[in-house]
């Protein structure tokens, strides 16, 4: 990891930070780097949406993965946006963002599933989002693995 990207980690891990001054921070660390920097994009995206200035990091977000990012980054810079879009009340877009990278699989497949379901609770169709829910929860269960995803895929099929 590099020593600009550990400078950022360090921001973020400070929990005393106040969400104007976390802005502040990661734009200065972002000014090391070239404007269209998709990394320091997506920082910047990122310190905005956690100060709840949505409308401001959805450029960002678009930029970022617009520049090209590394596959994790990609992820999350996809999940982060498409959750932000349904904050804003974009919900059939966030939606169809978090079914193709649930659909990608990878590492960050099932946040990408539990920001579907909420998207799918925004929607409208709690009972498809609780089976995405259940469905993504199954395979970690210790006992009821097949018992939970077969009533998740009955709640679909239901439908």
């Amino acid at each position: 990891m590099s020593d600009w990207q550990e400078r950022v980690d360090a921001v973020w891990a400070d929990d005393a930070v106040a969400d104007d001054a976390r802005i502040r921070r990661i734009d200065e660390l972002a000014t090391e780097r070239a404007v269209d920097d998709p990394i320091a994009l997506f920082e910047r995206a990122g310190a905005r949406d956690s100060a709840g200035l949505e409308n401001a990091a959805v450029s960002y977000y678009r930029r970022a993965l617009a520049g090209g990012l590394d596959e994790s980054r990609r992820a999350q810079a996809t999940i982060q946006l498409a959750s932000t879009l349904r904050n804003l009340g974009r919900i059939e877009e966030g939606l169809q963002m978090l079914k193709e990278e649930r659909e990608r699989g990878g590492e960050l497949a099932d946040a990408a599933s539990a920001f579907y379901a909420l998207a799918l609770v925004s929607a409208g169709d709690a009972v498809t989002a609780a089976s995405v829910a259940l469905e993504t929860l199954a395979p970690f269960l210790p006992q009821y693995r097949s018992s939970v995803a077969a009533y998740a895929r009955e709640l679909r099929t239901a439908r």
